[in-house]
Protein backbone atom coordinates (compact mmCIF):
# COMPACT_ATOMS: atom_id res chain seq x y z
CA UNK A 1 0.00 0.00 0.00
CA UNK A 2 2.81 2.31 0.24
CA UNK A 3 3.07 5.31 -2.35
CA UNK A 4 5.12 4.87 -5.67
CA UNK A 5 8.45 6.51 -4.47
CA UNK A 6 11.71 6.34 -5.75
CA UNK A 7 15.05 6.49 -2.96
CA UNK A 8 16.75 9.59 -3.01
CA UNK A 9 20.21 10.20 -1.42
CA UNK A 10 20.19 12.53 1.56
CA UNK A 11 23.27 14.35 0.87
CA UNK A 12 22.28 15.95 -2.31
CA UNK A 13 19.19 17.54 0.37
CA UNK A 14 21.79 19.11 2.39
CA UNK A 15 23.14 20.54 -0.80
CA UNK A 16 20.06 21.73 -2.13
CA UNK A 17 18.57 23.05 1.23
CA UNK A 18 21.60 25.11 1.89
CA UNK A 19 21.47 27.15 -1.48
CA UNK A 20 20.47 30.35 -1.83
CA UNK A 21 19.79 30.64 2.30
CA UNK A 22 20.38 33.89 3.90
CA UNK A 23 23.92 34.73 5.57
CA UNK A 24 23.53 38.02 7.69
CA UNK A 25 24.63 38.97 10.92
CA UNK A 26 24.41 36.00 13.46
CA UNK A 27 21.16 36.21 15.49
CA UNK A 28 21.89 37.18 19.23
CA UNK A 29 20.17 35.06 22.15
CA UNK A 30 17.74 38.06 22.93
CA UNK A 31 16.77 37.51 19.25
CA UNK A 32 16.06 33.71 19.49
CA UNK A 33 12.20 32.44 20.10
CA UNK A 34 11.06 30.40 23.13
CA UNK A 35 8.11 28.88 23.16
CA UNK A 36 5.22 31.09 24.72
CA UNK A 37 2.87 28.95 25.74
CA UNK A 38 3.58 24.59 27.27
CA UNK A 39 4.14 21.55 26.22
CA UNK A 40 1.05 20.38 27.36
CA UNK A 41 -0.70 23.30 25.22
CA UNK A 42 0.72 22.13 22.50
CA UNK A 43 0.02 18.30 22.22
CA UNK A 44 -2.50 17.47 19.74
CA UNK A 45 -2.51 20.58 17.82
CA UNK A 46 -2.32 20.23 13.84
CA UNK A 47 -2.07 22.86 11.12
CA UNK A 48 -4.60 22.01 8.16
CA UNK A 49 -2.69 23.61 5.01
CA UNK A 50 -4.63 24.39 2.03
CA UNK A 51 -2.91 24.42 -1.30
CA UNK A 52 -3.71 25.14 -4.66
CA UNK A 53 -2.27 21.65 -5.22
CA UNK A 54 -4.09 19.93 -2.60
CA UNK A 55 -4.27 19.56 0.97
CA UNK A 56 -2.27 18.16 4.22
CA UNK A 57 -2.02 18.00 7.71
CA UNK A 58 0.84 18.54 10.11
CA UNK A 59 0.88 17.50 13.63
CA UNK A 60 3.57 19.33 15.80
CA UNK A 61 5.89 17.57 18.28
CA UNK A 62 6.22 19.55 21.30
CA UNK A 63 7.94 17.29 23.32
CA UNK A 64 10.61 16.63 20.90
CA UNK A 65 11.26 20.81 19.96
CA UNK A 66 8.86 23.03 21.78
CA UNK A 67 10.94 26.33 20.60
CA UNK A 68 10.24 24.98 17.17
CA UNK A 69 6.41 23.91 17.99
CA UNK A 70 5.85 27.11 19.73
CA UNK A 71 6.96 28.91 16.51
CA UNK A 72 5.19 27.09 13.82
CA UNK A 73 1.91 27.43 15.63
CA UNK A 74 2.36 31.12 16.08
CA UNK A 75 3.51 31.71 12.83
CA UNK A 76 0.05 29.37 11.47
CA UNK A 77 -2.19 31.47 14.11
CA UNK A 78 -1.48 34.81 12.66
CA UNK A 79 -1.55 33.99 8.97
CA UNK A 80 1.69 34.27 8.51
CA UNK A 81 2.06 31.06 6.33
CA UNK A 82 -0.69 32.22 3.89
CA UNK A 83 -0.08 32.80 0.49
CA UNK A 84 3.30 31.90 0.82
CA UNK A 85 4.43 29.23 -2.13
CA UNK A 86 6.70 26.14 -1.94
CA UNK A 87 9.74 27.35 -3.12
CA UNK A 88 11.64 24.43 -3.96
CA UNK A 89 11.14 21.09 -4.32
CA UNK A 90 13.21 17.69 -5.08
CA UNK A 91 11.07 14.63 -6.51
CA UNK A 92 10.01 12.39 -4.30
CA UNK A 93 12.96 13.86 -1.79
CA UNK A 94 11.90 16.88 -0.22
CA UNK A 95 9.46 19.99 -0.67
CA UNK A 96 10.12 23.69 1.09
CA UNK A 97 8.08 26.05 2.15
CA UNK A 98 7.63 28.98 4.73
CA UNK A 99 9.19 32.07 3.48
CA UNK A 100 7.31 34.79 3.86
CA UNK A 101 8.83 36.56 0.85
CA UNK A 102 7.67 33.89 -1.57
CA UNK A 103 4.38 35.92 -0.83
CA UNK A 104 5.53 37.78 -3.99
CA UNK A 105 5.25 36.29 -7.12
CA UNK A 106 7.95 38.63 -8.54
CA UNK A 107 10.40 38.47 -5.83
CA UNK A 108 11.96 34.61 -7.16
CA UNK A 109 15.35 35.46 -6.28
CA UNK A 110 14.85 36.10 -2.85
CA UNK A 111 12.86 33.21 -1.92
CA UNK A 112 14.79 31.16 0.76
CA UNK A 113 16.00 33.72 2.61
CA UNK A 114 13.15 35.18 4.52
CA UNK A 115 12.11 34.60 7.64
CA UNK A 116 14.96 33.32 9.37
CA UNK A 117 17.32 33.90 12.46
CA UNK A 118 14.47 32.85 14.85
CA UNK A 119 15.01 29.43 16.75
CA UNK A 120 18.04 27.72 17.99
CA UNK A 121 18.50 24.01 17.14
CA UNK A 122 16.36 21.61 19.39
CA UNK A 123 18.35 19.02 19.57
CA UNK A 124 15.97 15.46 19.77
CA UNK A 125 16.13 11.99 18.21
CA UNK A 126 13.79 12.12 15.51
CA UNK A 127 14.10 10.92 12.47
CA UNK A 128 14.24 12.53 9.04
CA UNK A 129 11.83 9.77 7.72
CA UNK A 130 8.77 9.97 5.86
CA UNK A 131 6.27 12.48 7.07
CA UNK A 132 8.75 14.12 9.00
CA UNK A 133 8.74 18.55 9.21
CA UNK A 134 12.09 20.00 10.00
CA UNK A 135 13.38 23.18 10.16
CA UNK A 136 15.29 24.79 7.00
CA UNK A 137 18.40 26.87 8.49
CA UNK A 138 21.78 28.61 6.77
CA UNK A 139 24.30 26.83 6.29
CA UNK A 140 26.75 25.93 9.01
CA UNK A 141 24.67 27.88 11.52
CA UNK A 142 22.62 25.26 13.14
CA UNK A 143 21.09 28.18 15.65
CA UNK A 144 19.46 30.08 12.68
CA UNK A 145 16.07 28.58 11.64
CA UNK A 146 12.58 30.03 11.45
CA UNK A 147 9.37 30.06 9.62
CA UNK A 148 10.63 28.13 6.56
CA UNK A 149 10.73 24.35 6.88
CA UNK A 150 10.47 21.81 4.52
CA UNK A 151 8.43 18.46 4.16
CA UNK A 152 9.78 14.74 3.85
CA UNK A 153 9.17 12.57 1.30
CA UNK A 154 11.03 9.92 1.19
CA UNK A 155 13.52 8.74 3.86
CA UNK A 156 16.93 11.50 4.17
CA UNK A 157 19.09 9.71 7.48
CA UNK A 158 22.04 11.77 6.43
CA UNK A 159 20.04 15.25 7.82
CA UNK A 160 19.25 12.96 10.98
CA UNK A 161 20.85 15.69 13.81
CA UNK A 162 21.87 18.51 11.61
CA UNK A 163 18.29 19.46 11.67
CA UNK A 164 15.95 19.91 13.84
CA UNK A 165 12.52 17.78 13.21
CA UNK A 166 9.42 19.16 14.91
CA UNK A 167 6.20 17.86 13.49
CA UNK A 168 4.66 15.55 11.54
CA UNK A 169 2.54 15.17 8.08
CA UNK A 170 -0.15 12.98 9.58
CA UNK A 171 -2.54 12.92 6.50
CA UNK A 172 -1.75 14.23 3.04
CA UNK A 173 1.66 12.89 2.33
CA UNK A 174 0.93 12.05 -1.06
CA UNK A 175 -0.09 15.29 -1.95
CA UNK A 176 3.16 16.72 -0.81
CA UNK A 177 4.64 13.71 -2.98
CA UNK A 178 3.05 14.96 -5.49
CA UNK A 179 3.70 18.48 -5.33
CA UNK A 180 7.71 17.44 -4.55
CA UNK A 181 7.41 15.56 -8.48
CA UNK A 182 6.17 19.01 -9.88
CA UNK A 183 8.53 20.28 -13.10
CA UNK A 184 11.45 22.82 -11.62
CA UNK A 185 14.23 25.02 -12.54
CA UNK A 186 17.76 24.69 -11.91
CA UNK A 187 17.51 25.94 -8.47
CA UNK A 188 14.68 23.59 -8.00
CA UNK A 189 11.93 26.02 -7.56
CA UNK A 190 8.51 24.52 -9.31
CA UNK A 191 7.62 26.62 -12.74
CA UNK A 192 4.42 26.16 -11.69
CA UNK A 193 3.63 28.37 -8.44
CA UNK A 194 1.87 26.28 -5.44
CA UNK A 195 0.60 28.66 -2.93
CA UNK A 196 -0.70 27.82 0.77
CA UNK A 197 -4.31 29.39 0.54
CA UNK A 198 -4.79 29.11 4.42
CA UNK A 199 -2.79 27.51 7.51
CA UNK A 200 -5.50 26.70 10.25
CA UNK A 201 -4.51 25.23 13.49
CA UNK A 202 -6.57 22.85 15.33
CA UNK A 203 -6.74 20.15 17.73
CA UNK A 204 -6.46 16.56 16.80
CA UNK A 205 -9.97 15.50 16.34
CA UNK A 206 -11.04 12.49 17.93
CA UNK A 207 -10.17 9.02 16.68
CA UNK A 208 -13.52 7.75 15.56
CA UNK A 209 -14.77 4.36 14.92
CA UNK A 210 -14.88 3.38 11.02
CA UNK A 211 -17.93 2.56 9.63
CA UNK A 212 -19.28 -0.39 10.22
CA UNK A 213 -17.99 -1.49 13.19
CA UNK A 214 -20.91 -2.12 15.36
CA UNK A 215 -23.10 -3.88 13.10
CA UNK A 216 -23.95 -7.61 14.07
CA UNK A 217 -23.68 -9.94 10.74
CA UNK A 218 -27.33 -10.22 10.34
CA UNK A 219 -27.37 -6.18 10.78
CA UNK A 220 -24.70 -6.38 7.88
CA UNK A 221 -27.44 -8.10 5.36
CA UNK A 222 -29.53 -4.79 5.18
CA UNK A 223 -27.96 -2.88 3.09
CA UNK A 224 -26.21 -3.20 -0.40
CA UNK A 225 -23.72 -1.72 -2.20
CA UNK A 226 -24.37 0.21 -5.71
CA UNK A 227 -20.84 0.78 -8.10
CA UNK A 228 -21.41 3.84 -10.05
CA UNK A 229 -20.13 3.87 -13.81
CA UNK A 230 -20.11 5.67 -16.73
CA UNK A 231 -22.15 2.52 -18.49
CA UNK A 232 -24.12 2.46 -15.66
CA UNK A 233 -25.26 1.27 -12.01
CA UNK A 234 -24.38 -2.20 -10.67
CA UNK A 235 -26.33 -3.31 -7.09
CA UNK A 236 -24.48 -6.19 -4.67
CA UNK A 237 -26.56 -7.74 -2.12
CA UNK A 238 -24.09 -8.69 0.93
CA UNK A 239 -24.02 -12.11 2.35
CA UNK A 240 -22.61 -11.75 5.83
CA UNK A 241 -23.92 -15.42 6.43
CA UNK A 242 -21.00 -16.76 4.93
CA UNK A 243 -18.32 -14.27 4.58
CA UNK A 244 -19.37 -11.49 7.50
CA UNK A 245 -15.07 -10.08 8.20
CA UNK A 246 -15.64 -9.67 4.02
CA UNK A 247 -19.07 -8.18 3.89
CA UNK A 248 -17.87 -5.59 6.85
CA UNK A 249 -14.43 -5.00 4.98
CA UNK A 250 -16.26 -4.12 1.60
CA UNK A 251 -18.67 -2.08 3.00
CA UNK A 252 -16.49 -0.20 5.12
CA UNK A 253 -13.94 0.71 2.61
CA UNK A 254 -17.17 1.29 0.02
CA UNK A 255 -18.51 4.20 2.91
CA UNK A 256 -15.17 5.67 3.53
CA UNK A 257 -14.81 6.04 -0.30
CA UNK A 258 -11.54 3.73 -0.84
CA UNK A 259 -13.14 2.30 -4.06
CA UNK A 260 -14.18 5.66 -5.76
CA UNK A 261 -11.66 6.40 -9.04
CA UNK A 262 -10.61 2.77 -8.97
CA UNK A 263 -10.92 0.98 -12.74
CA UNK A 264 -11.72 -2.46 -14.16
CA UNK A 265 -8.17 -3.35 -14.63
CA UNK A 266 -9.02 -6.96 -15.69
CA UNK A 267 -12.05 -8.26 -17.88
CA UNK A 268 -11.42 -12.19 -19.38
CA UNK A 269 -15.51 -12.96 -20.90
CA UNK A 270 -17.17 -15.85 -19.61
CA UNK A 271 -15.19 -15.46 -16.65
CA UNK A 272 -14.84 -12.54 -14.34
CA UNK A 273 -14.65 -8.67 -14.41
CA UNK A 274 -12.62 -7.40 -11.74
CA UNK A 275 -12.05 -4.36 -9.96
CA UNK A 276 -11.09 -3.01 -7.03
CA UNK A 277 -7.09 -2.75 -6.97
CA UNK A 278 -6.00 0.34 -5.23
CA UNK A 279 -3.33 1.16 -7.69
CA UNK A 280 -5.60 1.83 -10.31
CA UNK A 281 -7.04 5.00 -8.37
CA UNK A 282 -6.86 8.26 -9.77
CA UNK A 283 -5.42 9.17 -7.08
CA UNK A 284 -3.49 7.83 -4.25
CA UNK A 285 -5.70 6.18 -1.31
CA UNK A 286 -5.88 8.92 1.43
CA UNK A 287 -4.24 8.08 4.76
CA UNK A 288 -7.32 8.32 6.51
CA UNK A 289 -8.83 5.19 4.14
CA UNK A 290 -5.32 3.14 3.89
CA UNK A 291 -5.25 2.59 7.65
CA UNK A 292 -8.13 0.98 7.41
CA UNK A 293 -7.20 -1.67 4.62
CA UNK A 294 -5.68 -5.25 6.25
CA UNK A 295 -5.26 -8.44 5.09
CA UNK A 296 -8.16 -10.14 5.34
CA UNK A 297 -8.38 -14.17 6.36
CA UNK A 298 -10.22 -16.32 4.03
CA UNK A 299 -14.17 -16.68 4.65
CA UNK A 300 -14.39 -20.35 2.21
CA UNK A 301 -17.88 -21.37 1.65
CA UNK A 302 -20.04 -23.73 -0.67
CA UNK A 303 -21.70 -21.06 -2.89
CA UNK A 304 -20.84 -21.70 -6.39
CA UNK A 305 -18.71 -19.30 -8.46
CA UNK A 306 -21.49 -18.41 -11.21
CA UNK A 307 -22.62 -15.38 -13.17
CA UNK A 308 -23.46 -12.12 -10.66
CA UNK A 309 -21.28 -13.85 -7.65
CA UNK A 310 -19.03 -11.40 -6.40
CA UNK A 311 -16.02 -12.47 -4.78
CA UNK A 312 -12.72 -11.17 -3.57
CA UNK A 313 -9.36 -11.65 -5.29
CA UNK A 314 -6.48 -12.52 -3.73
CA UNK A 315 -2.83 -13.51 -4.20
CA UNK A 316 -1.07 -16.97 -3.76
CA UNK A 317 -1.48 -16.76 -0.11
CA UNK A 318 -4.59 -17.50 1.41
CA UNK A 319 -5.03 -14.35 3.95
CA UNK A 320 -3.23 -11.54 1.34
CA UNK A 321 -7.11 -10.76 0.06
CA UNK A 322 -7.27 -6.76 0.72
CA UNK A 323 -9.46 -4.38 -1.41
CA UNK A 324 -9.54 -6.00 -4.80
CA UNK A 325 -12.88 -8.12 -6.04
CA UNK A 326 -14.51 -10.00 -9.39
CA UNK A 327 -17.62 -10.09 -10.48
CA UNK A 328 -18.08 -13.45 -11.96
CA UNK A 329 -19.58 -13.94 -15.47
CA UNK A 330 -19.53 -17.78 -16.03
CA UNK A 331 -19.21 -20.63 -14.41
CA UNK A 332 -16.21 -20.78 -12.43
CA UNK A 333 -15.99 -24.09 -10.70
CA UNK A 334 -12.33 -23.93 -10.24
CA UNK A 335 -12.58 -20.86 -7.87
CA UNK A 336 -15.03 -22.88 -5.55
CA UNK A 337 -13.90 -22.93 -2.07
CA UNK A 338 -10.72 -20.95 -3.01
CA UNK A 339 -11.94 -17.40 -3.16
CA UNK A 340 -13.99 -16.07 -0.85
CA UNK A 341 -18.04 -15.19 -1.85
CA UNK A 342 -19.40 -11.94 -0.19
CA UNK A 343 -21.94 -10.63 -2.96
CA UNK A 344 -23.94 -11.03 -5.45
CA UNK A 345 -25.29 -8.76 -8.36
CA UNK A 346 -29.39 -7.85 -7.83
CA UNK A 347 -29.21 -5.03 -10.41
CA UNK A 348 -27.39 -3.80 -13.29
CA UNK A 349 -26.16 -6.98 -14.44
CA UNK A 350 -26.57 -5.48 -18.52
CA UNK A 351 -23.83 -3.48 -17.25
CA UNK A 352 -21.76 -5.86 -16.16
CA UNK A 353 -21.91 -7.62 -19.72
CA UNK A 354 -20.90 -4.43 -21.02
CA UNK A 355 -17.74 -4.08 -19.58
CA UNK A 356 -17.41 -7.67 -20.01
CA UNK A 357 -17.43 -7.06 -23.79
CA UNK A 358 -14.86 -4.35 -23.91
CA UNK A 359 -11.82 -5.32 -25.54
CA UNK A 360 -9.08 -6.17 -24.05
CA UNK A 361 -5.10 -6.29 -24.41
CA UNK A 362 -3.27 -9.45 -24.02
CA UNK A 363 -2.86 -8.19 -19.93
CA UNK A 364 -6.24 -8.94 -19.98
CA UNK A 365 -6.75 -4.94 -19.18
CA UNK A 366 -9.53 -3.49 -21.22
CA UNK A 367 -7.93 -0.92 -23.18
CA UNK A 368 -11.02 1.89 -22.09
CA UNK A 369 -10.85 2.69 -18.63
CA UNK A 370 -14.19 2.38 -16.54
CA UNK A 371 -13.86 3.99 -13.58
CA UNK A 372 -16.20 3.19 -10.70
CA UNK A 373 -17.23 7.07 -10.25
CA UNK A 374 -18.14 6.22 -6.54
CA UNK A 375 -19.76 2.73 -4.34
CA UNK A 376 -22.55 3.75 -2.84
CA UNK A 377 -23.67 2.48 0.47
CA UNK A 378 -27.35 2.26 0.73
CA UNK A 379 -29.95 0.22 2.67
CA UNK A 380 -31.69 -2.63 1.07
CA UNK A 381 -35.22 -1.60 -0.67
Amino acid sequence: MNPRSLPFRGTAAVLVLGLGLACGAAAQPEDLFTADRSVEEMRGKQVVFETTHGSFIIEVLPDKAPNHAAFFLLQAEEGNYDGTAFHRVIARGIVQGGDPLSRDPEATEAYGTGGLLRLARERNDERHVRGAVSAVQVPRRPDSAGSQFFLVVTDQPSLDGAYTVFARVVEGIHEVTVISELPANERGMPLERVEVLRATVRDRPPELPPPFSEETAAELANFRVVLETPHGEIGIEMLPETAPNHVRNFLRLSALGAYDGTAFHRVVPDFVIQTGWMETRDRPVPESIEKHITNLAPEFSDIPHEPGVVSMARLDALDSAMTSFFIVTGRASELDGEYSVFGRVVSGYEVVETIEALPAGEDEAPFERVEILRARVEPNE
